[in-house]
């Protein structure tokens, strides 16, 4: 094997050129530790040849990676020389891409080693998933404490039979679902015993129809007579008649599903998973109100008020998994909002929190109710049986006594009122109250005076919650883990699946137990703290720390800062008070700070914020002749409404400026614990370290200590439900410093509405002087890495948030074809390997202690410990999977992160990656605890939502945006408008935290 020598600082290291594969993957043996809580492990020095496999190296590589000083043409700068102690072993790129299919890989005119193989091919992702296959799981993980948990899958036995699809066309065309059933149902309660030769199929509402065994035609045509409930005419029942046609289209293999359950094919057969899960939906769907994946109904428990005419109800998450056990029914608890079914005089009432039948509404009174009951099904009470429903559309400007319409061709007019008591012998009681405008059409407004309408039970309120409304929800979703095991318990013996009529015709069993699982704590890590304070290591205790007696490892100095009070209460007297306690908690945490603020603490009020921001920014600059702010401390009232993000938006895209807001409530309550929670915060967005894994600088992270290794967490944030137009907001952040991998510089772009895939990871443009030009996130954080490191990352570690089952493929094909075309624009041949993690919260998996009575066993909350996890079992057939609960219960059931290898070229065992993800999650800085998602991906959906404050107040001003053009420039080319650029000093630190 060719050995070279490389000088670093004074130190000679010998830089073993290997090649990784993603074949071999060798268990590798952390060297111990003494996790025994005596003492912090003592250092070993790392030997590089335990941390890669090697194979022939190809020509050239090692030379330029070693050297990894190439200037390149897109004017970054020299690689400096390092005072790093870790050992370099200097990995060439093995775009030898099995984690599946090759993945073509190479971008410009510049040619990438692929493997070895010398092939410059176009870049572009294949268009077909089926070129791509996902990381085979690699073993199992072994470290930690062996225990059992127990998860809320109950196993489901593989039916025997053969399941058949047939196709359903109704005509004419019915958009809504529960017509559709209402239509199957009355056919086969007709048909079953005849034509359907006893067989019970199963519905999607839409297309589709399953049954066990084939039914005795092909192709059948039925004419089904349907009573609708809706419109009734003088007491009569309106029929309609449908033409329903069943085709036979295919039949399902549960031999294929069965060999994928057994680990013997790659590929989920996804239709035979959809028909069992249809087929054990069907019976809930009658019985319940269906929402997605969760059925909700007022009867499983009572529905409890959350305010403003909304109220939430109980129900059930339920979906069947693909599993190392086989087929699992995956079932939990569920809540959400609904509109109260109140009559609508009583509904706006509880709305606007008044009585609103003696006074007259004003116009913001009427402008929030149109938007509450716009969309909203109301049935009329006024007509005795006849309960018509209509959909509200809009609200009268007049109130009802003034509403008059034409009742004839010769523009006859009749008041409302009038029209009321002679059709109906109706007298309207509240002609004050504006009237309801139902139906779709505009031309002919259907007037519905409140007082004869109330709201139709079962409509899930979809719009944004207020603090309120959330509080109150949160308060009837927590539950503690012993309680929320018993209900979802309860709920699979009320779901009867043993008495399911369909279940029982397609051969499902269910078992009622919940899974027992075999589970492992892993340790926390040690964490190193200053030289200077008492302890100068701590091993945190079930998930937790404190600063007591630790100074933070690299404690910045603060010497210009000021402070601005937008609060009215708070004195100046008191505003100071709060200043100097907190300068002296961050002295006391181990920074500098000044004590002495550059001006007085200014005055302002919330409504000038930027004139008070602009003039407190001038005026330091003056008094300390031209020298920077360092820090702005802002007091804001507790209610605050849009001042805190337009702070963050005039400091942060505008000035230049780190900020930190504090609340009145914080100021006049001066807790220790805020204020060393607050000096943490301070530290890392002045580009501070707080604390760094000991075993990170020891060197003794495998797989990320051994050379430069750079640490990426993505998330894309989705405005709420009912904003249209409102663009996506992407964010990713990369670590800046190693072998530490603790600060994380962050960048943020706006992308078309609702698109999952991150659009700006990667871009080109054409410059009229320099030609093509590429850029785009991940090479603008590669670029910084280099500069704060003076190293070339040489392997890449990619945490990726929140992303669906459904998009894995899309989003591994795009956004691994961004990285790669990102390193290959700063250098030829520069192609490190990738290691892509999707990352999940929003799943519905938890875990219980195997004995609530162990004290042993949980933290306080009645939690599983911090540290457990899970790859066996209600884990994935193949893939490389695991849950992990990294963090300790507060309140209600912990929800263990997901996370899923969809990509590996860097060969991690699964002890590996799920020690690497655990140790992650005792480094985030904003706290002393560790966390439950890995912090990366948490300070990439940090950013995201700070971003959100960027987009500009006033659309219509595009003066304040001339400058930003140049940051985001990609996200204006898809016609969505831009975000300001971040400042560059803020870019580089923690702005976010």
């Amino acid at each position: 094997m060719p050995i070279r020598k490389m000088k670093e600082s004074s130190e000679q290291h010998l830089v073993i050129k290997t090649h990784l594969q993603n074949t071999a993957n060798p268990v590798q043996k952390a060297p111990k530790t003494g996790q025994n809580g005596k003492g912090p492990p003592t250092p070993e020095p790392q030997n590089p040849k335990t941390q890669n496999q090697t194979s022939p190296p190809t020509k050239n590589r090692g030379r330029r990676r070693g050297r990894g000083g190439r200037k390149s043409d897109q004017g970054d700068v020299f690689m400096r020389p390092s005072s790093r102690h870790c050992t370099v072993a200097h990995v060439p790129a093995s775009p030898n891409l099995a984690g599946g299919g090759a993945l073509v890989s190479s971008s410009t005119n510049e040619s990438l080693e692929n493997g070895g193989n010398s092939c410059a091919m176009e870049m572009g992702f294949p268009t077909s998933s089926k070129s791509l296959s996902f990381a085979p799981r690699p073993g199992y993980g072994q470290a930690g404490i062996k225990c059992v948990v127990k998860a809320n899958h109950f196993f489901a036995e593989l039916p025997d039979k053969d399941l058949n699809h047939y196709d359903v066309c109704i005509t004419p065309e019915v958009t809504s679902r529960v017509v559709n059933r209402a239509i199957m149902a009355e056919l086969v309660r007709l048909y079953r015993e005849s034509d359907l030769g006893m067989r019970l199929p199963a519905y999607d509402g839409r297309k589709s129809l399953y049954t066990a065994g084939e039914l005795p035609f092909v192709w059948k045509e039925f004419n089904i007579k349907l009573t609708d409930e809706e419109e009734r005419i003088d007491g009569r029942k309106r029929e309609r008649e449908y033409k329903v046609v069943i085709k036979f289209v295919a039949q399902a293999n549960m031999y294929h599903l069965s060999q994928f359950l057994a680990g013997k094919c790659a590929d989920a057969p996804q239709e035979a998973l959809q028909i069992l899960d249809i087929v054990l939906r069907e019976l809930s769907s009658k019985r319940y109100c269906p929402i997605g994946r969760s059925f909700f109904s007022p009867n499983i428990r009572t529905p409890q008020r959350l305010g403003e005419g909304l109220e939430s109800w109980c129900g059930f998450y339920q979906s069947i998994r693909p599993t190392q056990m086989g087929l699992s029914l995956n079932i939990d608890m569920a809540s959400a909002a609904f509109i109260e079914p109140l009559p609508v005089i009583e509904f706006v009432a509880q709305l606007l929190g008044k009585d609103v039948l003696s006074r007259t509404l004003s116009d913001a009174d009427r402008v929030k109710i149109k938007k509450a009951l716009r969309g909203v099904k109301v049935e009329v009470t006024h007509r005795g049986n006849v309960r018509r429903k209509y959909r509200v559309s809009g609200l009268t400007s007049q109130p009802t006594r003034e509403l008059v319409f034409p009742v004839d061709e010769n523009s006859t007019m009749k008041s409302v009122i009038e029209y009321f008591q002679e059709m109906y012998g109706f007298t309207i009681q509240h002609g004050h109250l504006p009237c309801l405008q139902v139906g779709g059409n505009q031309k002919k407004a259907n007037y519905l005076p409140m007082e004869a309408c109330k709201i139709v039970e079962g409509q899930r309120y979809t719009k944004r919650l207020n603090e309120k409304q959330i509080t109150a929800l949160l308060k009837v979703t927590c539950q503690r883990p012993r309680d929320r095991e018993n209900d979802i318990l309860q709920t699979v013996q009320q779901n009867a699946y043993d008495q399911d009529p369909y279940a029982n015709e397609f051969g499902i069993k269910i078992s009622e137990k919940l899974a027992s699982v075999e589970a492992r704590i892993l340790p926390a890590p040690w964490l190193k703290y200053h030289e200077t304070g008492k302890e100068k290591n701590c091993l945190p205790q079930v998930g937790q720390w404190n600063m007591m007696n630790k100074k933070m490892i690299n404690g910045m100095t603060v010497s210009r800062w000021a402070c601005i009070n937008f609060s009215r209460s708070v004195q100046e007297s008191v505003a100071r008070g709060f200043c100097s306690e907190l300068g002296q908690m961050c002295q006391v945490s181990g920074m500098e700070f000044n004590p002495e603020p550059v001006i007085p603490i200014y005055n302002a009020r919330p409504e000038q914020v930027e004139k008070a921001l602009k003039h407190v920014y001038h005026a330091s600059m003056n008094k300390t002749k031209g020298k920077e702010l360092e820090l702005l401390l802002a007091i804001l009232p507790d209610n605050n409404g849009s001042l805190y993000g337009d702070i963050k938006r005039i400091c942060e895209t505008d000035l230049g400026l780190i900020s930190q807001c504090c609340l009145t409530k914080h100021v006049f309550k001066i807790s220790k614990q805020y204020l060393a929670n607050v000096s943490l915060k301070i530290n890392v967005k002045m580009g501070g370290r707080n604390t760094v894994l000991l075993d990170a600088i020891s060197c003794r992270i495998p797989l990320v200590s051994d050379i430069p290794t750079i640490i990426f967490g993505a998330d894309v944030t989705h405005p709420e439900n009912g904003e249209d137009t409102s663009p996506s907001i992407a964010a990713v952040v990369a670590s800046q410093d190693w072998p530490e991998v603790t600060k994380y510089a962050g960048l943020v772009c706006a992308q078309a509405h609702r698109q999952e895939l991150i659009q700006d990871l990667y871009k080109t443009w054409q410059d009229p002087v320099r030609g093509t030009v590429s850029g785009g996130m991940i090479r603008d954080l590669l670029v910084s890495f280099r500069k704060a490191t003076g190293q070339k990352p040489l392997r890449i570690i990619f945490y990726r948030d929140g992303v669906s089952e459904g998009q894995f493929y899309q989003v591994l094909l795009y956004e691994l074809d961004a990285i790669r075309k990102a390193c290959a624009s700063l250098e030829p041949n520069y192609q490190p390997p990738v290691t892509f993690i999707v990352v999940q919260k929003r799943h519905h998996t938890r875990l219980f202690a195997n004995n609530h009575r162990d004290r042993s066993s949980v933290d306080k909350s009645g939690n599983i410990l911090p540290g457990t996890v899970v790859d066996t079992k209600i884990c994935h057939p193949t893939e490389f999977d695991f849950y992990l609960c990294s963090h300790a219960g507060i309140q209600g059931t912990s929800r263990p992160a997901h996370y899923h290898v969809l990509w590996d070229e860097n060969n991690f065992t699964p002890d590996g990656i799920q020690s690497l993800t655990n140790n992650l999650c005792y480094t985030y800085a904003r706290c002393t605890r560790s966390v439950s998602v890995v912090p990366p991906a948490y300070y990439a959906h940090l950013a995201a939502f700070r971003a959100r404050f960027y987009m500009e107040p006033d659309l219509q001003d595009n003066s304040s945006i001339g400058h930003a053009a140049k940051g985001t420039r990609a996200a204006g080319e898809s016609g969505v408008r831009p975000l300001p650029a971040l400042k560059e000093n803020v870019k580089r630190v923690m702005f976010y935290c």
